[in-house]
């Protein structure tokens, strides 16, 4: 289970979403997000549907890396569906079973509810898949760049956020590490109870706990003795220009969110 969480991994690649500005994914990426929400209707949600498998293709990423990322929240897809399976009212039922019933509203929410989330968790993980941490840091700069002259310290938030991705994939590889090993001494992490299980990863969250602040002390030190002192003044390796495609890439995802939300009037 721990293997298939991605989310931060970066695949390296030279196509054209690889190539795009990080600022212009970013926005995208938000476009996305606003379309899917707007999203009401069977012809909606396949617009959508086709737009993440074009963006699939466009990328190479593969489709396998997106659904094993879905494995580890796939219980909160579930819940989501269920609850809006029995607990949505609705003009007709389908099913009564005591307290619990099935409306055809319920049905119908309960279906966009799961594929929604799926769109959404596969959609946004194509930013980071594409996107190298440190292009994905100076594109959150420069978007909030605006919040500077409020004293907001947008370097540092932007830092600490590609460094907490950066380093989602190594604690996952840690933790693993440690379980392998705690398993090697005869420890079982899935047999008995709920508690016994849960009293079980303490021997894991110790050693985990103590790894993670080691590793965020000999960052520290590293950054100290390569002088870094914060945004003001750095210079960047790679200006982020927009270019040709970028603009094609915002008017398009632009126009898809448009569509989505005038066709939501229609209800379709």
């Amino acid at each position: 289970m721990l293997k298939d969480i991605t989310l931060g991994q970066y695949f390296p690649g030279d196509t054209v979403a690889h190539r795009l500005d990080p600022r212009t994914k970013i926005l995208l990426v938000v476009l996305y997000i606003t379309a899917l929400f707007c999203a009401k209707g069977v012809v909606t949600y396949a617009i959508m549907a086709a737009v993440l498998a074009v963006c699939v293709r466009i990328s190479k990423v593969g489709l396998r890396a997106l659904v094993r990322g879905l494995k580890p929240v796939l219980f909160i897809i579930i819940f989501t569906g269920i609850l809006n399976l029995f607990f949505t009212p609705g003009d007709r039922y389908l099913v009564e079973w005591g307290f619990l019933r099935i409306s055809d509203t319920g049905l119908r929410n309960a279906v966009f509810m799961v594929i929604r989330i799926m769109l959404l968790i596969m959609g946004t993980f194509l930013l980071t898949y594409t996107t190298s941490p440190i292009r994905l840091t100076d594109a959150l700069e420069q978007l909030m760049g605006g919040l500077k002259r409020f004293h907001v310290p947008v370097h540092e938030l932007a830092m600490m956020m590609s460094i907490a991705l950066r380093f989602i994939p190594t604690l996952i590889e840690e933790t693993d590490k440690i379980m392998s090993a705690q398993k090697a001494r005869g420890a079982d992490f899935e047999s008995g109870s709920l508690v016994q299980k849960a009293k079980a990863l303490v021997p894991i969250l110790v050693p985990l706990f103590i790894s993670a602040f080691r590793r965020a002390d000999e960052l520290a030190t590293a950054m100290e003795c390569r002088c870094y002192h914060g945004g003001e003044g750095r210079t960047k390796l790679q200006v982020l220009r927009y270019e040709g495609r970028d603009y094609a890439a915002l008017i398009l995802g632009a126009a898809v969110c448009a569509l989505v939300i005038v066709l939501r009037q229609f209800g379709i």
